[in-house]
């Protein structure tokens, strides 16, 4: 049955490029598309409904479920208050090892397709959005009766319409997360008055007054919702899981071994050595009785996580470091820098570049990719972390800084409006503007590091006594009465 639905579906999507070639209209070409769409709704009505169908969720996401780490959460707290999770994205990155070894959670993976190459930009466009889809109709239709589809936004085109049509079609409870705004996002290219932006936005509007439920990341993003859209949402801020946390020393010292191979930032200098003693750029442990301690005269290690997109100035971090590469040469109270840069994404490579032009002495930057299970460890061992996230709609805020808070690691970051709903000034960390103002506060959290009196101590000492609430106490609250009083 799987080969001939796979086999109506290619035939479909040929005809409809077909037609499109041909100079038939939009309309005439997506022909096929409503014959498809009739015998999927026939099929599916002269099927009866499995009994444990209010225990069937579906978690999508048009996009890398491993680089979608609120999604991953979902689907844990979902299994393990005994739902069924069928895990629906793009597999470009492994997700954690928790989501693999779930037997709750079956992950059905989605390609993600490339645009033709061919003919007008317009046609190009709209041809992917159809195959798109196509393509993740059909792979909803093959499910197994759900509840519930839980689709995350952005990307929401053309996953909020497809995802409400077939959840009338089978009778599901169809759920937006709301990220952000995908219009707000595509603005950062193309600008706020370009066609294209005006109707992704209409599109957002519209079809996300269709769903049946809506849970946002700021209170900021539940007003607007509400005022603009007239959209109402709950609230479900982000929260750290119990993975991050504190790194012990044994722990960080055996991630710095490994990533000293290579990353050479973790590499002790060469002209160090002791006897029966295993060394890195941070820790030593002595071989005889295993202990480890922090090395010293370390570097500070300052850690930002990216996406490598446009809502992330990071010319204002590297700017920030060359002045402070000026500075240190002058000071004898400034430590040398390691910079860890995480994370994947389409400006990497420009600024790889920029990177390796650098001739720092007193300043090293690095910029691996870590697996799912490494990058807590290594947030939990950094000294300082930096966040340039900049919302594109000025109305989500940034997971690495709650994950960075999770591992009672104080922050840096740029201001943008809603930021104060995660950090507070001079109490957990500090709000720049811009990079002057970055490096003056890297000059005072870091003099005579590591100070245990100084700023930076005293921000770590706030966070740890402050009870920071966990993902799962956080869903339980927020997330979990919307599905159950739905069942009830």
């Amino acid at each position: 049955m799987a080969d001939a639905n796979a086999a109506v579906l290619f035939v479909t999507v040929a005809l409809v490029m077909v037609g499109l070639l041909s100079g038939l209209s939009l309309l005439w070409a997506l022909l096929p598309v409503a014959v498809v769409l009739f015998i999927f709704i026939v099929a599916r009505s002269l099927k009866g409904r499995d009994e444990f169908a209010h225990l069937n969720v579906c978690v999508l996401v048009l996009g890398d479920i491993g680089r979608s780490p609120r999604m991953q959460y979902h689907a844990l707290s979902f299994s393990r208050h005994g739902y069924n999770v069928t895990f629906i994205g793009f597999l470009g990155t492994k997700p954690h090892r928790d989501i693999l070894e779930d037997d709750r959670i079956d992950i059905i993976p989605i390609s993600e397709l490339k645009s033709l190459q061919v003919g007008p930009k317009i046609f190009v466009y709209v041809s992917k959005v159809i195959c798109q889809s196509l393509q993740l109709f059909y792979v909803l239709m093959q499910l197994e009766d759900q509840a519930y589809i839980l689709l995350q936004n952005p990307p929401g085109l053309p996953s909020i319409a497809v995802t409400w049509l077939v959840s009338r079609i089978i009778g599901a409870q169809f759920v937006i997360d709301w990220h952000n705004y995908g219009y707000s996002i595509m603005a950062l290219t193309h600008g706020e008055r370009h066609p294209i932006v005006k109707a992704a936005k209409w599109y957002e509007k519209f079809f996300g007054r269709l769903s049946d439920h809506n849970l946002c990341v700021t209170n900021a993003m539940r007003h607007d919702l509400l005022k603009n859209w007239n959209i109402k949402a709950t609230t479900l801020y982000d929260k750290p899981p119990m993975i991050f946390r504190e790194t012990p020393l044994k722990v960080r010292h055996e991630l710095f071994a490994r990533m000293a191979s290579a990353y050479p930032p973790f590499k002790a200098c060469s002209e160090i050595s002791k006897e029966n003693t295993d060394l890195t750029a941070f820790t030593e442990r002595n071989t005889k009785t295993e202990e480890v301690s922090l090395a010293a005269g370390r570097p500070a290690m300052l850690l930002s996580s990216t996406s490598w997109t446009e809502d992330e100035d990071f010319s204002i971090l590297l700017k920030a470091l060359e002045d402070y590469e000026g500075i240190a040469k002058e000071s004898q109270c400034l430590p040398s820098l390691v910079c860890v840069i995480t994370g994947k994404g389409p400006q990497k490579e420009y600024y790889k570049k920029i990177i390796d032009s650098k001739d720092f002495t007193h300043v090293r930057i690095c910029t691996p990719w870590l697996e799912a299970e490494d990058y807590p460890v290594l947030l939990g061992s950094a000294d300082l972390g930096v966040c340039l996230h900049k919302s594109s709609s000025g109305l989500d805020l940034p997971m690495k800084v709650v994950d960075m808070f999770g591992c009672c690691l104080p922050v840096c970051a740029i201001n943008f409006q809603c930021l104060d709903e995660l950090v507070k000034h001079e109490e957990n960390g500090l709000v720049f503007g811009d990079s002057s103002e970055l490096v003056e506060q890297l000059k005072m959290l870091l003099c005579d590091f590591p100070n245990e009196h100084g700023k930076l101590s005293h921000f770590r000492k706030n966070l740890r006594e402050g009870r920071q609430q966990r993902w799962d106490e956080n869903w339980d609250l927020n997330v979990l009465p919307l599905f159950k009083e739905h069942c009830d």
